[in-house]
C-alpha cells in the first residue's frame, strides 16, 4: 500500500456530514470521532483514517457482530466513491473491536498454517467477508511451503489453506434447479388416477364396495345378492 492517500482534512468534513445525516434520519444518538490510522501490523492493513463512535446508541452497531457498524463503513465508502482497492484506508471502529479482530485473524492464521505443515492436510475457515479474507491472505503471502486460496460462492465464500504442492480441491457442482412439481404426475405424493396418496377412493364400483353392487354387497340390494332380497334370499322362490 502506498503513502496515506485520505487525509482528515480532505475526507474528514465528507465522512462526519455523511453520518450525522443518517443519524438523523435514524434517530441515533452517536458522536463520530476521527483519527489518523495506526496498526501494529501495517503490512497486513493500514488505515489512513480510523472512525470511532461514542453515544447512548452504540450497542446498535455493536449488535450481530457489528453488522450495523460494518454496513455504515460500506455505505459512507460507497457515498465518498472510494476504490475497491482503497476500501481497507477507511476503518469504522468501536472500542478497538475491528482491530483485535485483525490480532484475531492473524493468530489463526498462523496457528493454521502450522497445522497444514504438519498433518499435510488442508485447512478450511468458517465463510469471512472479502475484507477478512484479504486479511488471512495477506498474512499467509510470504510462506512458501503453504498456499490460501479463497473458495466457495458468495455469500459463503471461505479461505483454504493448502500445502504448496497439494492441488486444490475439485469445484463442487452448481445445484441442480428445482423440480416444478412434487410426486407423481397426480396429487401430490399420489397416484395419477386419484387423488393424494392413492386411486380414486377404491374399486371402480362404489366406494370400498365391489362394481356389482351398493357399499359393501352385490348388485342387488344392500348386503345382498343380486337374486334375492336384503339378506341373500334366492331369486325365484317365494315363503
Amino acid at each position: 500500500m502506498s503513502d496515506r492517500k485520505y487525509t482528515l482534512g480532505e475526507h474528514g468534513p465528507k465522512i462526519e456530514a455523511f453520518l450525522e445525516k443518517l443519524f438523523r434520519i435514524a434517530g441515533w444518538d452517536l458522536k463520530v470521532e476521527l483519527a489518523v490510522g495506526s496498526d501494529p501490523h501495517p503490512e497486513i492493513e493500514n488505515p489512513d483514517i480510523v472512525v470511532r463512535f461514542s453515544g447512548r446508541d452504540l450497542e446498535l452497531l455493536q449488535e450481530n457482530r457489528a453488522e450495523a457498524l460494518l454496513a455504515l463503513e460500506h455505505l459512507t465508502i460507497e457515498a465518498l466513491r472510494i476504490p475497491h482497492d482503497d476500501h481497507s484506508r477507511i476503518r469504522f471502529d468501536i472500542d478497538d473491536m475491528r482491530l483485535m479482530r485483525i490480532e484475531e485473524l492473524r493468530a489463526n492464521a498462523l496457528f493454521a498454517a502450522d497445522q497444514v505443515r504438519e498433518a499435510r492436510r488442508p485447512f478450511r475457515f468458517n465463510t469471512m467477508s472479502s475484507r477478512e479474507r484479504r486479511l488471512i491472505h495477506l498474512v499467509l503471502r510470504d510462506q512458501t511451503d503453504i498456499r490460501s486460496e479463497s473458495e466457495g460462492m458468495e455469500p459463503r465464500r471461505n479461505v483454504v489453506i493448502y500445502p504448496a504442492d497439494m492441488p486444490s480441491s475439485p469445484r463442487p457442482s452448481p445445484p441442480p434447479p428445482p423440480r416444478g412439481r412434487s410426486g407423481d404426475r397426480g396429487g401430490p405424493g399420489g397416484d395419477r388416477r386419484g387423488g393424494p396418496g392413492g386411486p380414486r377412493g377404491g374399486d371402480r364400483g362404489g366406494r370400498g364396495g365391489d362394481r356389482r353392487g351398493g357399499p359393501g354387497g352385490g348388485r342387488g340390494g344392500p348386503g345382498g345378492d343380486r337374486r334375492g332380497g336384503p339378506g341373500g334370499g334366492d331369486r325365484g322362490r317365494r315363503p
